[in-house]
């Protein structure tokens, strides 16, 4: 039996460069971690990914043999905000970023299902002598976004300025919409194995109608 891959079934995985499209984003279940700081220096940032996976991976196969439900681990995806939102486009100052990061888990995963799997990649990582110090930092949380607006960015993160910049001062008010929730962003690629010429983003704003 294929594993059931979301990317595919849901519409909120699909972006097309240079296109921005408005569209409903559904209540969707997460595994979460917040921090702050340079994702490219943070020690706290890797320490987020760290325990992300593992975990995602461990719920992946608890699901399968108990509930028979089989899905692909997701790709990591944040949430960002600073103070000055201005940090983002023209000033690009990573130091004031505030993240939540994210894997896509489903709604078959339920808070018992969650504990357990904690427990086992703790207990894992302590038999290997590998700790996980943000593991017990990890939540189970539903997000709701609703009314968003997204695009597909294709290169490298630092070059997502003029992209977001577009995003947030032309389409938005010309369209008679206004910003609400965080900027969110879905990595496609594999940045280990990715030119970063190549690398696929999906970025999404959570907007409402202006009245």
């Amino acid at each position: 039996m294929a594993a059931i891959d979301p990317k595919k079934t849901l519409d909120s995985y699909r972006a097309r460069r240079g296109e921005f499209r408005v569209l409903e984003v559904p209540p969707l279940r997460y595994l979460m971690i917040d921090g702050a700081g340079d994702p490219n220096t943070s020690p706290v940032y890797a320490q987020a990914v760290a325990a992300l996976f593992p975990l995602a991976y461990t719920l992946k196969f608890a699901s399968r043999e108990e509930l028979g439900i089989d899905t692909v681990v997701m790709p990591l995806e944040g949430l960002w905000h600073a103070a000055d939102m201005e940090s983002f486009t023209s000033r690009r100052d990573k130091s004031q970023w505030e993240w939540t990061l994210l894997l896509l888990v489903g709604d078959h995963v339920t808070p018992d299902l969650f504990a357990r799997a904690v427990d086992t990649v703790e207990a894992k990582s302590a038999k290997k002598r590998e700790p996980l110090p943000a593991l017990r930092s990890v939540r189970l949380e539903t997000l709701h976004e609703g009314l968003c607006v997204q695009t597909l960015h294709v290169g490298p993160f630092d070059d997502e300025a003029p992209v977001l910049d577009e995003l947030h001062h032309r389409f938005i008010p010309e369209h008679g919409l206004r910003m609400t929730g965080r900027h969110h962003e879905v990595y496609l690629s594999d940045i280990r194995r990715t030119d970063p010429a190549k690398l696929r983003t999906i970025l999404r704003q959570p907007v409402a109608r202006v009245e």
